[in-house]
C-alpha cells in the first residue's frame, strides 16, 4: 500500500500500475527545464517510465541545490538544550497537516525551519520523529491513494522527509552514558516488501535509548538468515506493512528463532498489519508490539533489561 513509508513503496506500486502501459522509452527531452522534463516521465500515461531520469533531472538536483540553503535556524549547541524536554509539547493535528503539505512544495531547508520551530517550543526530538515525520509520511500516502497529488509530488514530499530525519540524526546525536550499546538490535521490513522510513525511524529512536541498533533495507530472507546467524541480537524488530497470513508470519518468526545465534532473541513485530492485529503476536509466537517507536522502546526495554554487571565500573 502506499502508506507504506519510504519512497520504494510507492515505486513499486507505481511500476505496478504502469505495467499495463507501452514500455517505450521517451523520446522527446527537448525542454530544457529539469522540473518539465521530470515531470512528463511520470505523467504522460502512452509512454514508458524511466526513473533515472527523473532521479537526474529533479531529485538530484533539487537535493544538491538544499545544501546551499540554509535559514538562520537554531544551532547544533541550541538544539541540543530542547533535548532534555521530556514530551512537555505535543505536536497538534494542524501541525502534521502544514508540516506535510509544506514537504509537497518547500525545500528541505524550510521543513527544518518548520521543525526547529517545533523543538524551540518545547518539543523533544523522538516527539519530532514519531508526532510530526511518521504521521506526515503516512499522509503523504493518503494523498496518493486519494488522487489527490501525483506521483512526483508525493515522492519528492517523501524524500524530504527522510532528508529531515538524516539531517536531524546528524545534528543532535543521541547523549552517551553508562550501559550505552549494552542491549543490540536490529530491524527490517518482512522479506519482500519496500519501505523504509518507518523502520530506519525506529531503529533511530532506539538508538537515542542508548541501544546498538542495525537496519535491513529490502532485505531477503536468506539475507536476513545470515545477520542473525553471524551476529549476536537482543532483539530483532520485524515491520509487517503488508497483508499477509499468519502461517507466513508465524513461519518467519520460527525461523528466525531457530537461526539466530542468540537462542534467547527477542521478536518485535510492528507496523499496519499489527497495530489493526494486535492478536498476530501471540498466534504468531512474537514476544511483543507496540503502537508506535517511543512505546515500542519501553516495551523492549523490559523484554531485555540492561545487565547489572554492564552497569559497574
Amino acid at each position: 500500500m502506499a502508506t507504506a513509508f519510504g519512497i520504494t513503496g510507492l515505486k513499486s506500486r507505481y511500476e505496478g500500475w504502469r505495467g499495463s502501459r507501452s514500455n517505450s522509452k521517451i523520446e522527446n527531452h527537448a525542454n530544457n527545464d529539469p522540473r518539465t522534463q521530470a515531470f512528463n516521465i511520470v505523467s504522460n500515461h502512452e509512454e514508458g517510465f524511466d526513473l533515472s531520469l527523473l532521479l537526474e533531472n529533479l531529485v538530484i538536483p533539487k537535493l544538491i541545490a538544499i545544501r546551499d540553503k540554509r535559514s538562520n535556524r537554531l544551532g547544533s549547541a541550541e538544539l541540543a538544550d530542547h533535548t532534555d524536554l521530556n514530551f512537555m509539547r505535543s505536536i497538534t493535528d494542524a501541525e502534521v497537516e502544514a508540516f506535510t503539505r509544506l514537504s509537497l512544495t518547500g525545500e528541505a531547508h524550510v521543513l527544518l525551519d518548520f521543525v526547529d520551530n517545533c523543538l524551540a517550543t518545547g518539543s523533544s526530538v523522538e516527539t519530532i520523529y514519531v508526532e510530526l515525520l511518521a504521521p506526515a509520511a503516512r499522509r503523504l500516502g493518503e494523498y496518493w491513494e486519494e488522487d489527490s497529488e501525483d506521483f512526483v509530488g508525493v515522492t519528492m514530499g517523501l524524500w524530504r522527509i527522510q532528508e529531515i530525519l538524516r539531517e536531524l540524526t546528524l545534528r543532535i546525536p543521541p547523549a552517551s552514558y553508562v550501559g550505552h550499546g549494552q542491549r543490540s538490535a536490529l530491524f527490517c521490513a518482512m522479506p519482500g516488501e519496500q519501505h523504509s522510513f518507518g523502520t530506519l525511524m525506529v531503529a533511530e529512536c532506539f538508538t537515542r535509548a542508548g541501544w546498538d541498533s542495525e537496519v535491513l533495507i529490502e532485505s531477503t530472507q536468506s539475507e536476513l538468515n545470515g545477520k542473525l546467524a553471524k551476529h549476536h541480537y537482543d532483539l530483532i524488530g520485524l515491520t509487517v506493512m503488508r497483508d499477509c497470513t499468519t502461517a507466513s508470519l508465524g513461519g518467519l518468526i520460527k525461523t528466525v528463532k531457530a537461526v539466530s545465534s542468540n537462542p534467547n532473541i527477542r521478536v518485535f513485530i510492528g507496523g499496519r498489519v499489527v497495530n489493526e492485529q494486535p492478536h498476530l503476536v501471540e498466534e504468531c509466537g512474537a514476544h511483543a508490539t507496540a503502537i508506535d517507536a517511543v512505546s515500542a522502546v519501553a516495551v523492549a526495554e523490559r523484554l531485555v533489561p540492561v545487565k547489572i554487571e554492564c552497569l559497574e565500573i
